[in-house]
């Protein structure tokens, strides 16, 4: 019953996390009037964006030229000295509306809870840690390399003070580098398959998690 209850709560909070938060720069993922006003901005100025309001891909690469022609940062973020020096004007209050990628991840996450652990599995008969991941992530659309040190290497890499739902997070464990990966879900907690516990929720800023992670990326 108090599982159910954990569960249950967590799921509330991911509801509200998921909606609308606060954040520090546009980046890729967000959505909305806002973006589409910076990318009609970038196409004004002659780069190859459209004015869709979809922060993807493109958007980032011309963020980054437009950063280095103005001597900036060329991190693909659009934080205050960029949104000044393209819009002429103080940064807004960034709402991020997470899109529906990152709303099936997450939901499609929470489905295996219990799941064993497995070496080398990557079904849900039994998952290991990137395996899980891997997994989760295709019935979403979104198709990862298998192992974790090799997930490590695809998407922008995040700080962790800009982590959202959804993003990769990855750890140093039994080996040197990514050796463990698990897909963040808001307020400092995070999903993974562990040898220990099989699929289940973790805190990112516990005494063993917090001293062995190395770094996140948004891979959509």
């Amino acid at each position: 019953m108090g599982k159910i209850v954990r569960i249950f709560a967590l799921s509330m909070l991911l509801m509200c996390c998921l909606s609308v938060c606060s954040a520090s720069a546009f980046r890729m993922g967000d959505q909305g009037n806002d973006v589409a006003e910076i990318q009609g901005q970038l196409a004004s100025l002659g780069y190859d964006v459209a004015a869709d309001g979809d922060f993807g891909p493109a958007t980032v690469e011309a963020v980054k030229m437009f950063q280095r022609a103005q001597g900036l940062n060329a991190d693909g973020l659009v934080g205050p000295s960029t949104y000044s020096a393209l819009m002429g004007r103080e940064m807004p209050q960034v709402s991020r509306s997470y899109n529906s990628v990152s709303r099936r991840v997450i939901a499609n996450s929470m489905n295996y809870i219990g799941v064993p652990y497995v070496f080398g599995g990557t079904s849900p008969s039994g998952f290991d840690c990137s395996g899980y991941v891997r997994y989760v992530f295709a019935s979403a659309g979104i198709y990862l390399p298998r192992t974790a040190d090799a997930q490590y290497e695809v998407g922008m890499p995040v700080s962790r003070s800009e982590l959202i739902p959804g993003d990769l997070v990855f750890f140093s464990t039994y080996d040197y580098g990514a050796s463990h990966v698990g897909i963040y879900l808001g307020d400092g907690s995070f999903i993974n398959a562990s040898s220990s516990r099989g699929v289940a929720i973790d805190s990112l800023y516990s005494s063993y998690w917090g001293s062995c992670y190395i770094g996140a990326r948004r891979v959509y």
